[in-house]
């Protein structure tokens, strides 16, 4: 059994590394806060001190953090993991990140005689927890089908989507699949709410129709029970939709439906609700007469411009 480690023990990357240690693979892992590996720790993992001493110890090595300048450090800063990487290494990168830094980590690896995967994933902490995730693939073609076994402990549907850089690519559809959505189920309950219907009585109804989605079976639950809880952090969604944003200019294409999404969640982070989960969303549409518990320093309202 090939030596993983595992970089990233968040709200999805702790019950990801969980199943790899649960196969029988010896775990290694790194996160900045030792306290949220204590419980792998107490299972059988072994701690590393760094980035860069876990790299020397592992044949595979995971990564999955918040931000394309986390990632950087990681895996490309000097006490990174490319810099003590062994020859036949395979790095797969799990955060949603940028395509033009996965194609850059994959050039780097090998010039260190390694590979490197990008492969974000979708499922949030629900696919996480259950290995549900649906995970995309980009790089090498041999290097997918090398750790496509350790792939399947944490994803339900593992698909290769074409050399570095696509798997991001992939996720951006994602993405944007993904934030049009949200706003539809958000404004969905507002006119129900709004029309005096009962919304858990509309869930009931229209679930099961073709307006029935991942977001309206799990999230709209969570919403309607004022549940905002991250399984996927609002501040990371804007991330994921900015760069989107960025990668359709450059290609010069025009999607005011991710532009509009992106602003109404930059307000909603605004008001102070960043590490709230995405069905957050649902706070700048409630009916009119339900509190909303405004943070005590800001005055901004969902109804004022920005």
């Amino acid at each position: 059994m090939e030596r993983i480690g595992f970089i990233g023990l968040g709200v999805m990357g702790k019950s990801m590394a969980g199943h790899i240690l649960a196969a029988g693979h010896p775990l290694v892992v790194y996160t900045r806060t030792r306290e949220k590996a204590e419980e792998l720790l107490a299972r059988g993992a072994v701690w590393a001190e760094s980035p860069a001493a876990l790299a020397r110890s592992c044949q595979v090595v995971i990564t999955i953090v918040g931000f394309p300048e986390d990632v950087e450090q990681v895996v490309l800063g000097d006490d990174g993991v490319v810099a003590s990487m062994q020859p036949g290494t395979i790095l797969v990168d799990m955060t949603t990140s940028r395509p033009d830094l996965a194609v850059r980590i994959s050039e780097a690896a090998a010039e260190r005689g390694g590979q490197a995967l990008d492969a974000p994933v979708s499922g949030g902490d629900r696919g996480a927890r259950e290995a549900a995730l649906s995970i995309m693939v980009g790089g090498p073609r041999d290097a997918y089908e090398q750790v496509l076994p350790i792939l399947q402990l944490m994803g339900q549907r593992v698909v290769y989507q074409g050399p570095a850089g696509s798997g991001q690519h992939c996720k951006m559809c994602n993405q944007i699949a993904v934030a049009g959505n949200m706003l539809g189920v958000c404004e969905a309950l507002a006119y129900a709410c709004h029309t005096g219907l009962d919304p858990q009585v509309v869930l009931e109804s229209i679930s099961a129709g073709a307006a029935g989605s991942w977001a309206m079976t799990h999230l709209v639950p969570r919403m309607l029970a004022g549940d905002f809880a991250p399984g996927f952090f609002v501040k990371h969604f804007i991330k994921d939709m900015a760069m989107a944003a960025d990668a359709a200019a450059d290609l010069g294409l025009d999607l005011p439906g991710l532009q509009l999404v992106l602003c109404r969640y930059r307000q909603l982070a605004e008001l102070g609700y960043e590490d709230d989960g995405t069905q957050a969303l649902y706070r700048l549409y409630q009916a009119e007469g339900q509190e909303i518990p405004w943070r005590a320093d800001r005055s901004v309202r969902p109804e004022d411009p920005q």
